[in-house]
């Protein structure tokens, strides 16, 4: 039995990395219709799109979106101006998005469009492989996309607080980074955490995908372990337990992709983290709001709740 399982290893992990590639970093998803130079066609009025090179050979693209009430100065202006404004002392977002589509992507402009009325700059990421960013993706590399842009935004920053937001997938590739730089000692200033899960391995195991599947013989070898033996990890709960800088998690209950459950254990693991004076809060959206895993943006609350913990977080 053993022999038989090595065997079908072999056959079916170089294989099933395809699927895992679609299924985790959506390589096939390029929307060639969007125009990413025209970010004024989704009403992004004061965006700029932009291109960064976080390795040789890759490009990654990026829509800078400034505070909205600084609009009416942006038109006309150039790199260099949208540059200087990030250390205007406005806290500043870098987003990360879920493994679906690109910047474009409907709830992810209207989660700019909020973040930009309430007096956020917005630096919205296409990581390597997705949109129209080069290269193929992977857990490292979309992860050295992610740092490249924090670090190039706070080269660029002054004193306005640099915050990352992961969604979903996204949430991996945040607290990644924010380990990183925590142990090249200039930590994030904020992590914001949107449907998270604790690890890719748990995370997949609870997929509406593994429902159909999870009660097979071999499910876990042939799934779980092919995620392990392709390098995908993603280890919330691991990176954020080591690590001080303040934690805020968004989840709806009714999150039809992954599990709420999954954001309440990752919350509860923190309270028991060694980081004792680290600031952690959980907010819980009702399923009767039906925000499931994309629309938390809609909730009339949202503002205040990021603006009282981004001014909370200058307490540590």
């Amino acid at each position: 039995m053993k022999l038989i399982r090595g065997l079908l290893k072999k056959v079916a992990y170089p294989k099933f990395y395809i699927v895992i590639e679609i299924l985790f970093f959506s390589i096939a998803v390029h929307q060639p219709f969007s125009d990413f130079n025209q970010p004024a066609n989704y009403l992004l009025n004061h965006t700029l799109n932009l291109y960064l090179t976080p390795e040789e050979g890759i490009t990654v693209g990026v829509w800078f979106t400034i505070p909205d009430k600084r609009w009416q100065e942006a038109s006309g202006k150039d790199q260099q101006w949208y540059e200087a404004t990030l250390g205007d002392d406005n806290p500043i977002i870098i987003y990360l998005h879920g493994n679906g589509g690109s910047r474009a992507v409907g709830h992810r402009v209207e989660l700019i469009k909020m973040l930009s009325a309430h007096g956020f700059h917005v630096l919205a990421l296409d990581y390597r492989g997705w949109a129209d960013s080069t290269g193929e993706p992977s857990e490292v590399g979309i992860t050295t996309d992610s740092l490249y842009l924090f670090e190039w935004t706070r080269a660029r920053s002054g004193k306005s607080h640099v915050c990352l937001w992961g969604h979903s997938l996204g949430t991996g590739v945040a607290t990644n980074t924010a380990r990183i730089l925590h142990e090249k000692g200039s930590p994030a200033d904020a992590i914001i955490l949107e449907a998270p899960f604790t690890s890719m391995r748990e995370e997949v195991a609870h997929h509406p995908f593994a429902m159909y599947y999870k009660f097979f013989p071999g499910f876990e070898w042939f799934f779980l372990d092919a995620i392990t033996e392709n390098n995908i990890f993603f280890h919330n709960v691991e990176n954020l337990q080591s690590i001080s800088t303040p934690v805020l998690i968004l989840h709806a209950e009714d999150d039809n992709i992954i599990p709420f459950e999954l954001g309440k254990k990752l919350y509860e693991s923190l309270l028991d983290s060694p980081m004792l004076r680290r600031q952690v809060m959980f907010v819980a959206f009702p399923g009767f709001l039906g925000y499931k895993h994309n629309n938390i943006y809609k909730d009339p609350q949202l503002p205040d709740i990021i603006k009282d913990f981004v001014k909370a977080m200058h307490r540590y």
